[in-house]
Protein backbone atom coordinates (compact mmCIF):
# COMPACT_ATOMS: atom_id res chain seq x y z
CA UNK A 1 0.00 0.00 0.00
CA UNK A 2 2.81 2.41 0.86
CA UNK A 3 4.51 1.41 -2.39
CA UNK A 4 1.29 2.14 -4.28
CA UNK A 5 1.24 5.62 -2.75
CA UNK A 6 4.91 6.14 -3.56
CA UNK A 7 4.28 5.37 -7.23
CA UNK A 8 1.14 7.55 -7.21
CA UNK A 9 -1.23 4.60 -7.67
CA UNK A 10 -3.88 6.47 -5.68
CA UNK A 11 -6.86 4.31 -6.63
CA UNK A 12 -4.99 1.13 -5.76
CA UNK A 13 -3.90 2.57 -2.41
CA UNK A 14 -7.48 3.58 -1.56
CA UNK A 15 -8.75 0.14 -2.55
CA UNK A 16 -6.16 -1.54 -0.31
CA UNK A 17 -7.11 0.76 2.58
CA UNK A 18 -10.77 -0.17 2.29
CA UNK A 19 -9.95 -3.86 1.87
CA UNK A 20 -7.84 -3.92 5.04
CA UNK A 21 -10.45 -2.12 7.12
CA UNK A 22 -13.41 -4.14 5.91
CA UNK A 23 -11.88 -7.64 5.73
CA UNK A 24 -8.65 -7.64 7.77
CA UNK A 25 -9.62 -5.64 10.85
CA UNK A 26 -8.50 -8.41 13.18
CA UNK A 27 -5.06 -8.57 11.54
CA UNK A 28 -4.78 -4.78 11.80
CA UNK A 29 -5.48 -4.94 15.52
CA UNK A 30 -2.97 -7.74 16.09
CA UNK A 31 -0.27 -5.62 14.41
CA UNK A 32 -1.64 -2.29 15.55
CA UNK A 33 1.51 -0.53 16.78
CA UNK A 34 3.57 -1.41 13.72
CA UNK A 35 0.73 -0.50 11.34
CA UNK A 36 0.20 2.80 13.14
CA UNK A 37 3.84 3.78 12.73
CA UNK A 38 3.77 2.97 9.01
CA UNK A 39 0.54 4.64 7.89
CA UNK A 40 1.64 8.11 8.97
CA UNK A 41 4.60 7.93 6.63
CA UNK A 42 2.20 8.90 3.85
CA UNK A 43 -0.60 11.40 4.36
CA UNK A 44 -2.59 9.90 1.50
CA UNK A 45 -3.72 7.07 3.79
CA UNK A 46 -6.36 9.23 5.44
CA UNK A 47 -9.01 6.53 5.77
CA UNK A 48 -6.72 4.08 7.53
CA UNK A 49 -5.28 6.85 9.71
CA UNK A 50 -8.77 7.82 10.85
CA UNK A 51 -9.73 4.18 11.52
CA UNK A 52 -6.66 3.75 13.73
CA UNK A 53 -7.08 7.11 15.46
CA UNK A 54 -10.69 6.31 16.31
CA UNK A 55 -9.36 3.32 18.25
CA UNK A 56 -6.46 5.19 19.90
CA UNK A 57 -8.73 8.06 20.94
CA UNK A 58 -10.77 5.57 22.96
CA UNK A 59 -7.83 3.39 24.07
CA UNK A 60 -4.79 5.73 24.23
CA UNK A 61 -2.59 3.10 25.90
CA UNK A 62 -2.34 1.31 22.54
CA UNK A 63 0.11 4.02 21.45
CA UNK A 64 1.00 6.26 24.39
CA UNK A 65 2.06 3.43 26.70
CA UNK A 66 4.11 1.46 24.18
CA UNK A 67 7.88 1.17 24.04
CA UNK A 68 7.86 2.78 20.59
CA UNK A 69 6.01 5.92 21.66
CA UNK A 70 9.13 8.07 21.40
CA UNK A 71 9.52 7.09 17.73
CA UNK A 72 5.99 8.23 16.89
CA UNK A 73 5.97 10.65 13.97
CA UNK A 74 5.05 14.27 14.62
CA UNK A 75 2.02 14.23 12.33
CA UNK A 76 0.67 11.15 14.11
CA UNK A 77 1.05 12.76 17.53
CA UNK A 78 -0.63 15.95 16.36
CA UNK A 79 -3.50 14.00 14.81
CA UNK A 80 -4.18 12.45 18.23
CA UNK A 81 -3.76 15.34 20.66
CA UNK A 82 -5.83 17.63 18.43
CA UNK A 83 -8.88 15.39 18.91
CA UNK A 84 -11.61 16.50 21.29
CA UNK A 85 -12.43 12.87 22.13
CA UNK A 86 -8.94 11.71 23.17
CA UNK A 87 -9.62 9.85 26.43
CA UNK A 88 -6.71 11.19 28.48
CA UNK A 89 -6.27 13.78 31.20
CA UNK A 90 -4.73 16.95 29.85
CA UNK A 91 -1.80 16.85 32.25
CA UNK A 92 -0.91 13.33 31.12
CA UNK A 93 -0.96 14.50 27.50
CA UNK A 94 1.36 17.36 28.44
CA UNK A 95 3.80 15.08 30.24
CA UNK A 96 3.89 12.66 27.32
CA UNK A 97 4.47 15.48 24.83
CA UNK A 98 7.41 16.68 26.94
CA UNK A 99 8.74 13.12 27.10
CA UNK A 100 8.41 12.80 23.31
CA UNK A 101 10.17 16.13 22.74
CA UNK A 102 13.07 15.26 25.05
CA UNK A 103 13.51 11.94 23.24
CA UNK A 104 14.09 13.92 20.02
CA UNK A 105 16.91 15.83 21.71
CA UNK A 106 19.28 13.17 23.07
CA UNK A 107 21.53 15.74 24.73
CA UNK A 108 18.83 17.00 27.08
CA UNK A 109 18.92 15.92 30.71
CA UNK A 110 15.66 14.65 32.19
CA UNK A 111 15.62 17.41 34.83
CA UNK A 112 14.94 20.87 33.31
CA UNK A 113 16.50 22.61 36.33
CA UNK A 114 19.91 21.99 34.78
CA UNK A 115 18.97 23.22 31.31
CA UNK A 116 20.48 26.21 29.56
CA UNK A 117 18.49 28.69 27.48
CA UNK A 118 19.69 26.81 24.39
CA UNK A 119 18.26 23.58 25.78
CA UNK A 120 14.82 25.15 26.23
CA UNK A 121 15.04 26.65 22.76
CA UNK A 122 15.82 23.23 21.28
CA UNK A 123 12.79 21.67 22.95
CA UNK A 124 10.59 24.60 21.94
CA UNK A 125 11.66 24.20 18.31
CA UNK A 126 10.97 20.47 18.40
CA UNK A 127 7.49 20.98 19.83
CA UNK A 128 6.47 24.14 17.99
CA UNK A 129 3.76 22.40 15.93
CA UNK A 130 2.47 20.36 18.86
CA UNK A 131 2.19 22.85 21.72
CA UNK A 132 -0.77 24.79 20.23
CA UNK A 133 -2.94 21.66 20.63
CA UNK A 134 -2.44 21.39 24.41
CA UNK A 135 -5.45 22.59 26.45
CA UNK A 136 -3.59 24.55 29.12
CA UNK A 137 -6.68 26.25 30.47
CA UNK A 138 -8.30 22.92 31.24
CA UNK A 139 -5.54 21.92 33.69
CA UNK A 140 -5.72 22.37 37.44
CA UNK A 141 -3.59 24.94 39.24
CA UNK A 142 -1.51 22.16 40.81
CA UNK A 143 -0.88 20.61 37.40
CA UNK A 144 0.27 23.95 36.02
CA UNK A 145 2.56 24.65 38.98
CA UNK A 146 4.02 21.16 39.23
CA UNK A 147 4.29 20.12 35.59
CA UNK A 148 4.00 23.08 33.20
CA UNK A 149 5.83 25.83 35.09
CA UNK A 150 9.24 24.06 34.93
CA UNK A 151 8.98 24.26 31.12
CA UNK A 152 7.46 27.74 30.85
CA UNK A 153 10.35 28.88 28.63
CA UNK A 154 9.13 26.71 25.75
CA UNK A 155 5.79 28.56 25.74
CA UNK A 156 5.12 31.91 24.09
CA UNK A 157 5.33 34.77 26.58
CA UNK A 158 1.73 35.91 25.99
CA UNK A 159 0.44 32.38 26.53
CA UNK A 160 2.34 31.94 29.79
CA UNK A 161 1.12 35.35 30.98
CA UNK A 162 -2.47 34.25 30.35
CA UNK A 163 -1.89 30.95 32.13
CA UNK A 164 -0.59 32.77 35.21
CA UNK A 165 -3.53 35.20 35.05
CA UNK A 166 -5.93 32.27 35.12
CA UNK A 167 -4.05 30.82 38.10
CA UNK A 168 -4.76 34.00 40.02
CA UNK A 169 -8.36 34.42 38.88
CA UNK A 170 -10.51 32.15 36.75
CA UNK A 171 -12.58 35.16 35.62
CA UNK A 172 -9.72 37.17 34.11
CA UNK A 173 -10.00 38.18 30.46
CA UNK A 174 -7.44 36.31 28.35
CA UNK A 175 -6.11 37.02 24.86
CA UNK A 176 -4.92 33.46 24.16
CA UNK A 177 -7.11 30.97 22.30
CA UNK A 178 -8.89 28.71 24.78
CA UNK A 179 -9.48 25.22 23.44
CA UNK A 180 -12.57 23.38 24.73
CA UNK A 181 -12.24 20.60 27.30
CA UNK A 182 -11.96 17.11 25.89
CA UNK A 183 -15.09 14.99 25.86
CA UNK A 184 -14.21 12.28 28.36
CA UNK A 185 -16.58 9.34 28.20
CA UNK A 186 -17.69 7.31 31.18
CA UNK A 187 -15.67 4.11 31.50
CA UNK A 188 -17.26 0.94 30.22
CA UNK A 189 -16.85 -0.61 33.65
CA UNK A 190 -15.50 0.87 36.89
CA UNK A 191 -12.76 -1.77 36.94
CA UNK A 192 -11.36 -3.49 33.89
CA UNK A 193 -11.82 -7.22 34.14
CA UNK A 194 -8.75 -9.15 33.06
CA UNK A 195 -10.05 -12.64 33.85
CA UNK A 196 -11.27 -14.71 30.88
CA UNK A 197 -14.94 -15.66 30.90
CA UNK A 198 -14.31 -19.37 30.25
CA UNK A 199 -11.67 -21.86 31.35
CA UNK A 200 -10.18 -24.89 29.63
CA UNK A 201 -12.93 -27.23 30.82
CA UNK A 202 -15.58 -24.90 29.40
CA UNK A 203 -13.77 -24.77 26.05
CA UNK A 204 -13.52 -28.56 25.96
CA UNK A 205 -17.24 -28.92 26.58
CA UNK A 206 -18.09 -26.44 23.82
CA UNK A 207 -15.75 -28.33 21.46
CA UNK A 208 -17.58 -31.57 22.28
CA UNK A 209 -20.91 -29.98 21.37
CA UNK A 210 -19.46 -28.70 18.09
CA UNK A 211 -18.32 -32.21 17.18
CA UNK A 212 -21.54 -33.76 18.57
CA UNK A 213 -19.59 -36.11 20.83
CA UNK A 214 -21.42 -38.20 23.38
CA UNK A 215 -18.48 -37.83 25.79
CA UNK A 216 -16.86 -34.52 26.66
CA UNK A 217 -13.33 -33.84 25.50
CA UNK A 218 -10.76 -33.50 28.25
CA UNK A 219 -8.86 -30.23 28.50
CA UNK A 220 -5.76 -31.84 27.02
CA UNK A 221 -7.65 -33.55 24.18
CA UNK A 222 -9.54 -30.48 22.95
CA UNK A 223 -8.93 -30.49 19.17
CA UNK A 224 -9.72 -26.77 18.74
CA UNK A 225 -7.73 -23.61 19.28
CA UNK A 226 -9.75 -20.68 20.66
CA UNK A 227 -8.43 -17.38 19.30
CA UNK A 228 -9.81 -14.28 21.06
CA UNK A 229 -11.26 -11.75 18.61
CA UNK A 230 -13.13 -9.45 21.00
CA UNK A 231 -13.31 -8.79 24.71
CA UNK A 232 -15.88 -6.31 25.95
CA UNK A 233 -13.77 -4.56 28.58
CA UNK A 234 -10.88 -4.29 26.14
CA UNK A 235 -12.60 -3.51 22.85
CA UNK A 236 -15.99 -2.14 23.88
CA UNK A 237 -19.51 -3.49 24.22
CA UNK A 238 -20.87 -1.53 21.26
CA UNK A 239 -22.20 -2.65 17.90
CA UNK A 240 -19.31 -0.80 16.27
CA UNK A 241 -16.65 -2.85 18.02
CA UNK A 242 -18.57 -6.05 17.26
CA UNK A 243 -18.91 -5.35 13.53
CA UNK A 244 -15.37 -4.01 13.26
CA UNK A 245 -13.81 -7.15 14.72
CA UNK A 246 -16.23 -9.91 13.81
CA UNK A 247 -17.93 -9.02 10.52
CA UNK A 248 -17.68 -11.91 8.04
CA UNK A 249 -15.59 -14.03 10.43
CA UNK A 250 -16.70 -17.66 10.70
CA UNK A 251 -16.63 -20.44 13.34
CA UNK A 252 -17.31 -18.08 16.22
CA UNK A 253 -18.01 -18.87 19.86
CA UNK A 254 -19.66 -16.14 21.94
CA UNK A 255 -19.50 -16.33 25.75
CA UNK A 256 -21.24 -13.89 28.10
CA UNK A 257 -20.76 -13.48 31.85
CA UNK A 258 -24.11 -12.39 33.29
CA UNK A 259 -23.78 -9.52 35.73
CA UNK A 260 -24.66 -10.36 39.32
CA UNK A 261 -24.88 -14.14 38.81
CA UNK A 262 -22.64 -17.16 38.18
CA UNK A 263 -24.16 -17.66 34.73
CA UNK A 264 -22.09 -17.99 31.58
CA UNK A 265 -24.27 -17.97 28.48
CA UNK A 266 -23.22 -18.18 24.86
CA UNK A 267 -23.58 -19.60 21.42
CA UNK A 268 -21.77 -21.13 18.48
CA UNK A 269 -22.09 -19.61 15.00
CA UNK A 270 -20.17 -21.55 12.32
CA UNK A 271 -21.28 -19.36 9.39
CA UNK A 272 -20.58 -15.95 10.93
CA UNK A 273 -22.40 -12.62 10.90
CA UNK A 274 -22.53 -10.33 7.87
CA UNK A 275 -23.30 -6.67 8.47
CA UNK A 276 -26.45 -5.95 6.43
CA UNK A 277 -27.23 -2.78 4.51
CA UNK A 278 -30.83 -2.93 5.74
CA UNK A 279 -31.65 -3.14 9.44
CA UNK A 280 -31.79 -6.92 9.85
CA UNK A 281 -31.45 -10.18 7.94
CA UNK A 282 -31.53 -13.81 9.07
CA UNK A 283 -29.11 -16.54 7.94
CA UNK A 284 -29.94 -20.22 7.64
CA UNK A 285 -27.78 -22.53 9.75
CA UNK A 286 -28.26 -26.13 10.90
CA UNK A 287 -25.18 -26.40 13.11
CA UNK A 288 -25.45 -23.40 15.44
CA UNK A 289 -26.46 -23.71 19.09
CA UNK A 290 -26.76 -21.67 22.28
CA UNK A 291 -25.80 -22.78 25.77
CA UNK A 292 -25.38 -22.16 29.48
CA UNK A 293 -22.19 -23.45 31.09
CA UNK A 294 -21.76 -25.14 34.46
CA UNK A 295 -20.15 -22.59 36.74
CA UNK A 296 -20.21 -21.82 40.47
CA UNK A 297 -23.79 -22.24 41.64
CA UNK A 298 -24.86 -23.40 38.16
CA UNK A 299 -24.82 -27.17 38.59
CA UNK A 300 -25.36 -28.34 35.01
CA UNK A 301 -24.63 -27.07 31.53
CA UNK A 302 -27.50 -26.64 29.06
CA UNK A 303 -27.13 -27.19 25.32
CA UNK A 304 -29.88 -25.86 23.06
CA UNK A 305 -29.59 -26.77 19.38
CA UNK A 306 -31.35 -25.00 16.57
CA UNK A 307 -34.88 -26.08 15.63
CA UNK A 308 -35.69 -23.35 13.09
CA UNK A 309 -32.51 -23.10 11.01
CA UNK A 310 -33.96 -20.45 8.68
CA UNK A 311 -33.88 -18.01 11.64
CA UNK A 312 -30.77 -19.37 13.36
CA UNK A 313 -28.48 -16.33 12.98
CA UNK A 314 -29.66 -12.72 13.12
CA UNK A 315 -27.62 -9.92 11.54
CA UNK A 316 -28.74 -6.48 12.72
CA UNK A 317 -26.49 -3.53 11.95
CA UNK A 318 -27.73 -1.75 15.09
CA UNK A 319 -26.97 -4.67 17.45
CA UNK A 320 -24.16 -6.98 18.47
CA UNK A 321 -24.28 -10.79 18.17
CA UNK A 322 -27.75 -12.31 17.67
CA UNK A 323 -28.86 -15.93 17.78
CA UNK A 324 -32.35 -16.58 16.47
CA UNK A 325 -35.14 -14.04 16.87
CA UNK A 326 -34.19 -12.91 20.35
CA UNK A 327 -33.06 -16.37 21.48
CA UNK A 328 -29.78 -14.79 22.62
CA UNK A 329 -29.18 -11.20 21.55
CA UNK A 330 -26.96 -8.32 22.60
CA UNK A 331 -27.97 -4.72 22.15
CA UNK A 332 -25.62 -1.81 21.45
CA UNK A 333 -24.45 -1.78 25.08
CA UNK A 334 -24.27 -4.26 27.97
CA UNK A 335 -27.97 -5.21 27.74
CA UNK A 336 -29.01 -8.68 26.53
CA UNK A 337 -32.12 -10.78 26.33
CA UNK A 338 -33.02 -14.43 25.94
CA UNK A 339 -36.17 -16.07 24.64
CA UNK A 340 -37.08 -19.37 23.02
CA UNK A 341 -37.99 -19.28 19.35
CA UNK A 342 -35.41 -20.72 16.94
CA UNK A 343 -33.63 -22.97 19.49
CA UNK A 344 -34.97 -25.96 21.40
CA UNK A 345 -34.38 -25.17 25.07
CA UNK A 346 -34.31 -22.25 27.43
CA UNK A 347 -30.80 -21.60 28.72
CA UNK A 348 -31.91 -19.48 31.70
CA UNK A 349 -34.16 -20.34 34.61
CA UNK A 350 -37.87 -19.81 34.02
CA UNK A 351 -37.92 -17.55 37.08
CA UNK A 352 -35.84 -14.94 35.19
CA UNK A 353 -38.48 -14.55 32.45
CA UNK A 354 -40.87 -11.64 32.23
CA UNK A 355 -43.54 -12.75 29.81
CA UNK A 356 -41.64 -14.19 26.80
CA UNK A 357 -38.25 -12.64 27.46
CA UNK A 358 -35.49 -12.79 30.06
CA UNK A 359 -33.44 -9.57 30.25
CA UNK A 360 -29.99 -9.33 31.80
CA UNK A 361 -26.84 -7.18 31.86
CA UNK A 362 -23.35 -8.20 30.80
CA UNK A 363 -20.34 -8.12 33.09
CA UNK A 364 -17.97 -9.32 30.37
CA UNK A 365 -18.23 -10.97 27.00
CA UNK A 366 -15.79 -12.56 24.58
CA UNK A 367 -15.91 -13.82 21.03
CA UNK A 368 -13.49 -16.53 19.93
CA UNK A 369 -12.71 -17.90 16.49
CA UNK A 370 -12.04 -21.60 16.63
CA UNK A 371 -9.90 -23.70 14.32
CA UNK A 372 -8.62 -27.28 14.35
CA UNK A 373 -5.24 -27.71 15.96
CA UNK A 374 -2.51 -28.78 13.48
Amino acid sequence: MLIACEFLFDELAKYLETHLIETKAHWLRLNFTRIYQKIFQNNELQKLQKWCNDIVAKYPDKIFETENFSSLQENALISLISRDDLQMEEIKIWNLVIEWGISKNPGLASNPNSWSNENFLSLKTTLQNILPHIRYFQMSNDDINNNVQPYQQILEKDLWDDITKKLMSADRQLSSKILPPRVILAPLLPIRNTEPVINGAHAAEIASWIDKKADTYSVTDNPYEFKLLLRGTRDGFTKDSFWRLCDKQTHLVVVIKVKGTDEILGGYNPIGWDKPTEDIIYKNCNESFIFSLKNGAIQNSILSRVKKPESAIGCNKNYGPMFGIGDLSMKNDISCWHSRYAYVKRIRSESTFKSRYSDFSVEEYEIFQISKRP
